[in-house]
């Protein structure tokens, strides 16, 4: 009897072990299947938590790149588009669809008030915001409309618009603290 236990131990420690291991595999057929939190796993790289060759995301969609040099499409939310910012005094760069893996901006780790509302008035966002190690600061917006931003930091601040249509950008490199 001791040893039918034993025995039935070992054989479940191998399956856990084996189930274990396909974690890689498993995560990869969920992306492929459009079960995984896109929303987290862009947040994943765009804070190094996840690495690849390169991460970019269009108005529609995350492309994942990996060391094979395969590549990785996902689709972004319907209702949600993703834009991130990078606010600057001195230096920018120009950039349409945002690298979660390479773009830079001037302003790594620092508090913002940012406020956002939409052409009616309606308030988006309105909260004091860090920016990321990237110098950026993500964010996710409804989808098909134009918003009005306002962006203070140290006594300096931004206004602009940006949207949220099927082409737009979704790496606002322009806007300048003065």
């Amino acid at each position: 009897m001791k040893f039918r236990i034993i025995m039935i131990a070992i054989a479940a420690s191998f399956i856990l072990v084996a189930c274990n291991n396909t974690s890689t595999n498993e995560e990869s057929k969920n992306e492929s299947q459009g079960t995984v939190d896109i929303k987290q796993l862009v947040h994943d790289y765009s804070v190094g938590n996840k690495e690849a060759d390169s991460a970019s995301i269009t108005s529609k969609h995350l492309i994942i790149t990996d060391g094979d040099q395969e590549e990785t499409v996902l689709d972004l939310p319907k209702d949600e588009f993703f834009v991130s910012i990078a606010p600057f005094v001195n230096e920018t760069h120009p950039c349409t669809n945002h690298s979660l893996t390479g773009c830079q901006g001037e302003m790594v780790e620092q508090t913002f008030d940012v406020y956002i509302e939409d052409l009616d008035g309606k308030v988006v966002i309105d909260e004091t915001m860090q920016s990321l190690k990237n110098g950026f600061i993500d964010l996710w917006l409804p989808r098909d409309q134009t918003f009005r931003v306002k962006i203070t930091h140290e006594g300096k601040e931004v206004e602009s618009e940006i949207s949220t249509f099927e082409n737009d950008g979704t790496c606002v490199t322009t806007m300048q603290l003065s």
